[in-house]
């Protein structure tokens, strides 16, 4: 099963880890980077996403794909950076769930999870 490398702010789910997705030994940089304060310039886009490619690129020898995820602005620059590395950036795809969940006075709660399904190659 080869390997995916989670590049995202979030933490892998159980589901995620049996696909075969691996989590960054350095995730606060990693989320220092795919957080804005402000409106970034081109510039910055391009710097960040250079040094989250570098991230990656440590970690070519035992993943092919990162799965990437944040700011819309922000995932152009980091898919060309990534695919510049010799990886392939992905994006998780997950299915909308309502579960229903009785509560101590009889009462039904729906809750909507989110279920992961696969990955999205670009």
């Amino acid at each position: 099963m080869a390997k995916i490398l989670n590049l995202t702010q979030h933490e892998v789910t159980e589901e995620q880890k049996k696909a075969g997705v691996r989590e960054v030994v350095s995730k606060a940089r990693v989320r220092q980077l795919l957080t804005f304060e402000e409106i970034p310039s081109k510039k910055e886009l391009r710097k960040r996403a250079r040094e989250l490619a570098w991230i990656a690129e440590a970690y070519n020898a035992e993943c092919d794909r990162v799965m990437i995820g944040g700011a819309p602005y922000l995932m152009p620059f980091l898919e060309r950076a990534i695919k510049r590395v010799g990886m392939t950036p992905v994006y998780a795809f997950s299915k909308r769930e309502c579960i229903e969940k009785k509560m101590l006075d009889g009462s039904i709660k729906k809750i909507q999870v989110f279920r992961h399904i696969g990955f999205v190659e670009v």
